[in-house]
């Protein structure tokens, strides 16, 4: 069955049909979350929350975009607003609520990938990504980690491809440096990314 009859199902309330579509975009999701958060716990706790949000509005998306450029953009807009929860208040608080254990949303079980991810370099890009703007924190996770197109990008971000390119192009620059004062180097494929223009 196709994306588009499993929306059409999940739209109706199946939430047999919900959960497929978590399943085929969970890991992606999870990585992004676990890239910006550098936590496997905070990134589950994204991940979960992200798709509470989904599953409680999707009777509102119209398809104007792809589910998964949706479902990005609730992820980067997550993404940030944990971040500054946790500047906030730092003790560790889940964006989960109590009322939110009854919805039947799996747990994303991470890869071995993944757990890679949370390697000492996993942990200095997450904290180097706290150090840059919202603006460049956001393109670089659907750039880099998602791996979104720059027409993806334009509709999650809702802005041109030619400001995607320049601003990614900032963001990458502003990451580099800031790593490179920490004594880290970005990953090779990323940085041979950056080296190329960020032109694909």
């Amino acid at each position: 069955m196709d994306e588009k009859h499993i929306l059409a199902r999940a739209r109706r309330g199946d939430i047999a049909a919900f959960e497929v579509l978590v399943r085929q975009n969970e890991r992606r999701v999870y990585a992004v979350a676990l890239r910006s958060s550098g936590s496997p716990e905070d990134a589950a706790d994204i991940t979960q929350e992200v798709f509470l949000r989904a599953w409680r509005s999707i009777e509102d998306f119209r398809g104007d975009s792809g589910f998964s450029t949706w479902l990005f953009r609730i992820t980067t807009n997550l993404c940030v607003d944990f971040a500054r929860h946790k500047q906030a208040q730092p003790q560790t608080q889940p964006l989960v609520g109590e009322d939110d254990a009854e919805r039947p949303i799996p747990d994303p079980a991470p890869t071995p990938e993944e757990h890679l991810e949370n390697s000492e370099l996993g942990r200095e890009l997450a904290a180097a990504l706290d150090e840059v703007s919202e603006e460049h924190r956001r393109i670089v996770l659907l750039r880099d980690v998602s791996g979104l197109s720059y027409t993806e990008i334009a509709e999650v971000l809702e802005i041109s491809e030619g400001t995607v390119k320049s601003r990614l192009s900032r963001a990458r620059i502003a990451l580099r440096t800031i790593l490179q004062k920490r004594g880290n180097l970005l990953p090779s494929a990323a940085s041979n990314d950056m080296k190329g223009g960020g032109d694909a």
